[in-house]
C-alpha cells in the first residue's frame, strides 16, 4: 500500500472498541491519523497492523484525498467493486468503478464535505456489487480529514449494508399499498400487477406472473405479468390444467407447489419446452393461490433465465404474494357476484327486472333512430302455484329453470328473457319487422316450448301459460306504459283460461282506469284516516329483548276492506302519494313511540321505511325535524330504513342528507340489503349503523345453499363495517339456528311475532 503524500499522517488500528458505532470508528480513526508517525520503520509495522485490523471489519471503509482519489480501502470496499487485492483499488476515483451520473453525484457530496468541513451522517447511497451483479443499498458517513495543523487534507468514509433492512421496509410498505389499493376497490388487474411487481423489486433476476383459474376450472388465463415478454404471456394465455401442463397448470392440478429448476430438462414443460427457450427461460416456480375455502383462484410463478431453484427468502416471498394475491381475487370475485345477483335472477340466472328497463330504454332510443319495433312480452304460467303447493317449492324452483332455459333457446341472442318473480317473465323482442307475423311466430314457439312435458323426481309436469305483448310505439311511448299494457293484454288471456297469448288493445285501458280509481281512493284515504299503523318487533339475539319495531302502514278502504300493501305501495310510489303517506307514517311513528315511553315502557327504536320518492323530496328534513318536534321524540329512537338501490341512484347526495339527519340523531339502515347493487367503497362511506338481510335470501335458508352463503357474506361483511346486521322474515327454527350460527345480531320474523297493533306491542314491552 503507497504511504500518504503529507508526513503527518500515519495509519492506526480502527477495529473499535465492541459497542462503537460507524461514525465513532470515523472519529477515532481520524484522530489516530492526525497524530503521524515518527520513524519509517514504525510506519511499515503499524501499516501491516492497519491492513489486518481494517480488513476484520465488516463495514465498507476507505480514506479518499484532496481529488478524491483512494489511499487506504479495506478488503470489503475492494470486494464489492470487484477487486481481489484492496491496493488494487488505490488511486482510482469513483469516476473509474461507477457510471459518470453516480460518480458525479459522489463527487460532489465529497468536494462539499472537504470545503467546508461539515460530515455528511448516514446518507443512502446505491450501489451495483461487481461480484454478484445486486443493488445494495448503504448507509454512509464521511467526515473531513485534517492534519496537525487542522488543515483538511482529505476525508475518510464508511459505509453499512442496510440492503436487508431496506428491502424490508420496501417489502412492508408495498404491502401497506397492495392492501390500501384493495381496500378502495382498485380494478383487479391493477391490484395484481402490483403485487407482481413488489416481488420482482425483491428479487435479482426474478420474473413474475399471475395466472387466473376460470369459470370452468380448466384452465388458466393471464392475470399479471408486467416483465415477462408480451409474446410469451399472450401464448400461456388460456393454458389448459393438467398432469404435465407446464409448472403453472400442474400446480393447479396437483393443488400444491412445483419447482422446475430447468425448464430443458424437466418433462412437465415438454410440450412448452421450446415455447420458454424463445423468450430464454430457464426455470420455473408455481405455487397456486388458493381463497380462505381451500378453493384454487389461480397460480403465482417466477421465472428466471437461469438454472435454478428457489430458497427461503424466495419461498417465504411466494407465501406472501400468494395470501394478497387470494384477498384481491377474492374480493373481485365476490363483488362480482354481488353484481350478477342485483341485476339477475338467483334462481334461473336471467336478468332481473333492474336491468329490464335499462335494456328496454335502450331498445327504444335505436327503435327511434332507425325504426324497427320493440316488443314487450309478459308471460305468466297458467297452473304453476297448483304445482308449487303440492309438490313443494323445490320441484317448484326446478320447473322455473327449466321453463327459463326453454324461453331463452326460442329466442335470439339480441333479444331478452327476464324473471321479475314467482312465475313471472318478460321477453323483450328487439329489431322487430312491421306487423305482427314475426311476433306471433316467436310467440307460438314459446307456448310450445314451455308446454313439453316437464320431468322432475320421476313425475310428469304440463305447464301452460299466458303472454300478453305491447309494442312500441303503437302502445306506449315509454317504458312503463308499455309493461302496464303488456300485462294488461296478460290479464286478457289469463281470463279467457290462458295457454295463449294476446297483442294489446284500447279497450284494454280499462285496467288503467281501475288504476286511477284506487289513485283516487288513497288519495280520499288519506284525508279520511282511512290509513293506520301495525308494528313488528326487532328481536336482540344475544338478550332476546325487543331493541325495536318496524312501523308497517295498512289500509282499511270502506268498500273494499283491508287492501294489501302490495298493491297500495307500487301505486303509491308511481304517483307520488307515497310523499303525503310516508310523512304521515312517520309522524304517526314517532307519536306513538313517544306515548309508549310516556306510558313507563323500556325506551325503544321505532323504524320507518322511505321511499325513494320520499328520500329525494325536498322537505324530507324539514318533515323529520318537524316529527320529531311535535311528537316530542328523541332522535335517537327513531331510524330510518333505506333500500340500497335508493342510495346508489345517487351516492353524494344522498351521504350528505343522511349525514345531515345522523347530526340531529337520527340512524340508518339499509334495508332489502343484497337484492340492489353497492360497491363496498360506497357502502362504507355511508353513515349506516344497520343492515337488513331481505327476507328473499332469508326464506330458504334450510334448503338453499347459494342463500346460505350470501347471508353469511352479508353478516360478515356488515360487521367487518362496525355495523349489526338484522335478518327480517325469520320464520322457523331452522333459519334461527342457522343466523345463531352465522353470529347475526338481530332477527324480525313470524319466529318471534307478527306485525300487531300498538296495544300489543305496549303490552310485549312491559313483560320483555
Amino acid at each position: 500500500m503507497p504511504s500518504t503524500t503529507s508526513p503527518h499522517v500515519r495509519a492506526i488500528p480502527i477495529g473499535g472498541r465492541p459497542g462503537d458505532q460507524p461514525l465513532a470508528i470515523v472519529e477515532r480513526l481520524q484522530a489516530e491519523l492526525q497524530a503521524g508517525l515518527t520513524a519509517e520503520a514504525e510506519w511499515g509495522a503499524e501499516r501491516a497492523l492497519l491492513r489486518a485490523m481494517i480488513d476484520q471489519v465488516p463495514d465498507y471503509l476507505f480514506v479518499k484525498d484532496l481529488e478524491c482519489r483512494f489511499l487506504i480501502v479495506n478488503t470489503a470496499v475492494a470486494h464489492i467493486h470487484g477487486f481481489r487485492d484492496p491496493d488494487m483499488l488505490i488511486g482510482k476515483t469513483d469516476f473509474d468503478l461507477h457510471p459518470f451520473d453516480r460518480a458525479s453525484g459522489f463527487f460532489e457530496i465529497e468536494q462539499a464535505i472537504i470545503e467546508t468541513g461539515c460530515p455528511m451522517i448516514d446518507m443512502e447511497e446505491v450501489v451495483v456489487d461487481a461480484e454478484t451483479g445486486k443493488r445494495r443499498w448503504l448507509s454512509t458517513s464521511k467526515v473531513a480529514m485534517r492534519n496537525d495543523q487542522h488543515q483538511i487534507i482529505g476525508l475518510v468514509g464508511i459505509s453499512r449494508d442496510v440492503s436487508v433492512r431496506k428491502r424490508a421496509d420496501l417489502l412492508r410498505d408495498e404491502q401497506a399499498l397492495v392492501l390500501e389499493m384493495i381496500a378502495m376497490n382498485s380494478p383487479l388487474e391493477e391490484v395484481l400487477d402490483r403485487i407482481v411487481r413488489l416481488i420482482e423489486a425483491q428479487l435479482e433476476g426474478v420474473l413474475g406472473s399471475i395466472l387466473l383459474l376460470d369459470e370452468s376450472g380448466n384452465h388458466l388465463k393471464h392475470g399479471a405479468a408486467p416483465n415477462l415478454p408480451p409474446d410469451y404471456c399472450r401464448a400461456i394465455d388460456g393454458v389448459a390444467v393438467g398432469p404435465k401442463a407446464g409448472s403453472c397448470g400442474t400446480a393447479v392440478h396437483r393443488r400444491t407447489n412445483v419447482v422446475v429448476s430447468d425448464i430443458m430438462g424437466d418433462p412437465l414443460w415438454a410440450d412448452y419446452r421450446e415455447l420458454a427457450a424463445q423468450h430464454g427461460l430457464r426455470s420455473c416456480w408455481s405455487t397456486p393461490i388458493l381463497s380462505h375455502q381451500g378453493a384454487v383462484l389461480g397460480t403465482f410463478a417466477m421465472y428466471s433465465h437461469g438454472v435454478r431453484e428457489p430458497g427461503n427468502f424466495e419461498t417465504d416471498l411466494t407465501d406472501m404474494a400468494t395470501r394478497i394475491a387470494a384477498i384481491a381475487i377474492e374480493r373481485k370475485l365476490a363483488e362480482d357476484q354481488i353484481s350478477f345477483l342485483a341485476h339477475h335472477d338467483i334462481l334461473t340466472g336471467l336478468p332481473n327486472r333492474s336491468l329490464l328497463k335499462d335494456r328496454l330504454v335502450q331498445a327504444m332510443l335505436q327503435t327511434e333512430r332507425h325504426n324497427p319495433c320493440v316488443s314487450v312480452v309478459f308471460i305468466d304460467l297458467d297452473n304453476f302455484k297448483s304445482i308449487n303447493d303440492s309438490q313443494g317449492h323445490s320441484a317448484g324452483d326446478e320447473l322455473l329453470k327449466i321453463v327459463a332455459h326453454r324461453m331463452v333457446e326460442c329466442v335470439r341472442p339480441v333479444d331478452a328473457v327476464v324473471r321479475l318473480g314467482g312465475d313471472e317473465f318478460v321477453i323483450l323482442l328487439v329489431d322487430q319487422p312491421e306487423g305482427s307475423d314475426a311476433i306471433s311466430v316467436t310467440l307460438d314457439r314459446v307456448r310450445t316450448a314451455i308446454s313439453e312435458p316437464i320431468t322432475i323426481g320421476g313425475r310428469v309436469f304440463h305447464v301452460t301459460c299466458s303472454m300478453g305483448v305491447a309494442t312500441f310505439p303503437h302502445d306506449g311511448a315509454d317504458a312503463e306504459t308499455l309493461l302496464m299494457n303488456a300485462d294488461a293484454a296478460m290479464y286478457k288471456v289469463k281470463e279467457a283460461g290462458g295457454d295463449g297469448f294476446q297483442f294489446f288493445t284500447v279497450q284494454m285501458n280499462i285496467t288503467v282506469h281501475e288504476r286511477l280509481a284506487l289513485q283516487d281512493a288513497m288519495r280520499d284515504g288519506l284525508a279520511r284516516s282511512e290509513f293506520y299503523l301495525l308494528y313488528q318487533p326487532q328481536i336482540d339475539l344475544k338478550s332476546g329483548e325487543i331493541f325495536a319495531v318496524e312501523a308497517l302502514v295498512r289500509w282499511r278502504h270502506p268498500t273494499l276492506g283491508v287492501v294489501s300493501p302490495d298493491r297500495f305501495i307500487p301505486l303509491a310510489e308511481e304517483t307520488g302519494l307515497i310523499v303525503p303517506l310516508g310523512d304521515w307514517i312517520l309522524n304517526e311513528a314517532c307519536r306513538q313511540n313517544k306515548a309508549w315511553q310516556d306510558g313507563g315502557l323500556l325506551p325503544v327504536s321505532v323504524c320507518v321505511n322511505v321511499s325513494a320518492r320520499q328520500f329525494q323530496d325536498k322537505n324530507l328534513i324539514k318533515n323529520v325535524t318537524s316529527a320529531l318536534t311535535e311528537s316530542g321524540l328523541s332522535a335517537e329512537y327513531l331510524e330510518l330504513e333505506l333500500t340500497e338501490s335508493l342510495v346508489m341512484r345517487d351516492v353524494e347526495q344522498a351521504i350528505a342528507t343522511m349525514k345531515e339527519l345522523q347530526s340531529l340523531g337520527v340512524h340508518f339502515a339499509i334495508d332489502d340489503f343484497g337484492t340492489g347493487y353497492s360497491s363496498l367503497s360506497a357502502l362504507k362511506s355511508l353513515p349506516v349503523s344497520r343492515l337488513k338481510i331481505d327476507q328473499s335470501f332469508v326464506r330458504n335458508l334450510a334448503q338453499d345453499e347459494d342463500d346460505r352463503t350470501i347471508t353469511a357474506a352479508v353478516i360478515s361483511l356488515g360487521q367487518r363495517l362496525k355495523m349489526k346486521v338484522i335478518a327480517e322474515g325469520v320464520e322457523t327454527d331452522e333459519q334461527l339456528t342457522f343466523l345463531r350460527e352465522s353470529h347475526c345480531d338481530e332477527i324480525q320474523g313470524y319466529h318471534f311475532s307478527r306485525p300487531v297493533e300498538a296495544a300489543a306491542i305496549a303490552a310485549l314491552l312491559s313483560t320483555d
